[in-house]
């Protein structure tokens, strides 16, 4: 059996451009790609706290240390600048795998600069 898990995260980024006629995709900054272990091309799932939209679509590379994140296509309907998205990549993995894996967390300010990373959520308080 395999297991599907969070591979990766990025965080409360904070959407700069919504471009309704450019192809299909999400442009993320090159250093949070790379922070994160998400590989350009890579299917993504993206959260906007701001609407409750929730949405599939793949990464792209923007320019690193550009601060963009640039929801495209279809998908521009679903976020505009200055909504707060949370951007997650899943891995399929077996159970032995599973037991020993820790996701990649990538935590970023208002200008999406990565703040500090983790591998792991606290427990949530009751």
């Amino acid at each position: 059996m395999h297991l599907s898990l969070l591979k990766a995260k990025i965080h409360r980024a904070s959407v700069t451009h919504a471009e309704l006629h450019y192809e299909g995709s999400c442009a993320i900054d090159g250093l949070l790609l790379d922070a994160s272990g998400i590989r350009e091309y890579e299917q993504i799932h993206i959260y906007n706290v701001n609407n409750g939209q929730r949405f599939v679509t793949y990464a792209i590379r923007a320019d690193e240390g550009s601060g963009v994140i640039s929801v495209n296509g279809a998908a521009a309907h679903r976020a505009s600048p200055g909504d707060i998205i949370i951007i997650c990549a899943y891995a399929q993995l077996s159970e032995a795998e599973a037991a020993h894996f820790k996701p990649t967390l990538v935590y970023v300010d208002a200008q999406n600069r990565m703040s500090h990373t983790k591998n792991s959520i606290p427990k949530q308080a009751a």
